[in-house]
């Protein structure tokens, strides 16, 4: 039985992002031989501050500790948040500043400057919405936060990932909603087939 891991990163438990969570289920669980498990960020309790930086290790939280075993099991994570100033929200990036340490996801060499990355062979999809036109975001900007959420987060520790990118959503109608919804539903259908 493979295992899908669907992360919802923005902190508004009636947002877009969520609609989109639910699209992506709906789509994967139409196929057989998996397990689906989901994580809202907001409804985790822990403490999203890296208080001690890399100097001394914070205990995981139960909820914490639960959270890396499911992406640790996942063949396919899929990470949903809308982009605000150029990157991830800020209970998404706490979670992700507390889980994807040294030791959990990705292992340094004890001498030089490389690293073993050990979520390879798994894949991740980022789904992100932003008010900017995509094209916008990329040419003027430079996509920063793909480039940190694909390049220095997740391909860093071994993963390989694709995103998916809706923009324009400060003035789209519900009819361009609905038809991202029915395309990220037969998204997860068609990323998890077996």
């Amino acid at each position: 039985m493979k295992n899908l891991l669907i992360i919802n990163g923005n902190p508004d438990k009636e947002s877009y992002s969520s609609a989109l969570t639910d699209a992506y289920l709906q789509g994967a669980s139409r196929n057989d031989g998996l397990k689906v498990d989901v994580l809202n960020v907001i409804d985790l309790n822990f403490d999203p501050v890296l208080k001690f930086g890399y100097k001394k290790r914070t205990v995981l939280e139960p909820d914490l500790e639960r959270a890396l075993e499911l992406i640790k099991k996942a063949h396919h994570t899929v990470w949903i948040f809308p982009t605000w100033w150029g990157g991830v929200p800020a209970i998404l990036k706490g979670f992700i500043d507390r889980l994807f340490l040294p030791g959990h996801l990705f292992k340094y060499h004890k001498k030089g400057p490389f690293w073993d990355k050990l979520m390879k062979g798994k894949t991740a999809r980022i789904i992100t919405t932003m008010d900017a036109p995509v094209w916008y975001y990329y040419l003027v900007y430079g996509s920063p936060g793909h480039k940190s959420m694909k390049g220095l987060t997740l391909d860093f520790v071994g993963f390989k990932t694709k995103i998916t990118s809706i923009g324009n959503m400060k003035h789209s109608k519900e009819k361009y909603k609905v038809k991202w919804i029915e395309k990220i539903k037969k998204l997860g259908f068609k990323e998890n087939r077996s």
